[in-house]
């Protein structure tokens, strides 16, 4: 399987405003920076779709890093909190409706074709790539007036 590394980031001028997200995808010596935004969303949808939207490129089966400075995608995976929403029925412990369902189904099928190991670097500390990512996802947030 080959390895891929992805990085990725969202952003919102207002939450909701408008919104972009940016997305790194290296493979050995490859590396494709991918963007885009919505003109009216919010900050984790913008998370999520940095992630489904970077997983969408890959054509086969890869094993795969995904670094993300967002805590409402990494802890929803690993603390298997969606897992429990699901069987709630897209509910939360509180018993109200789970936000972003649409973006959750895509990228849970994502993850059922890819191995993915999640990864959570703290936004804003001088990663290279996150930063990088930050950039991508504020110009696209930025280009809508």
């Amino acid at each position: 399987m080959k390895q891929v590394y992805i990085y990725t980031d969202g952003a919102c001028r207002g939450n909701p405003g408008r919104g972009g997200w940016g997305a790194i995808l290296i493979y050995g010596s490859f590396k494709r920076e991918i963007s885009g935004g919505e003109p009216s969303t919010t900050n984790n949808r913008m998370e999520l779709t940095a992630a489904i939207e970077a997983l969408s490129l890959l054509k086969e089966p890869c094993k795969v890093t995904l670094t993300s400075d967002s805590k409402y995608l990494i802890d929803a995976i690993e603390k298997k909190w969606v897992d429990s929403w699901i069987k709630k029925g897209w509910r939360k412990a509180d018993g109200s409706k789970v936000l972003n369902i649409d973006l959750w189904e895509k990228l849970l099928s994502l993850l059922k074709v890819h191995d993915v190991s999640l990864v959570w670097v703290h936004g804003h500390t001088g990663h290279e790539y996150n930063e990088r990512c930050d950039q991508l996802a504020t110009a696209f947030a930025d280009s809508f007036t």
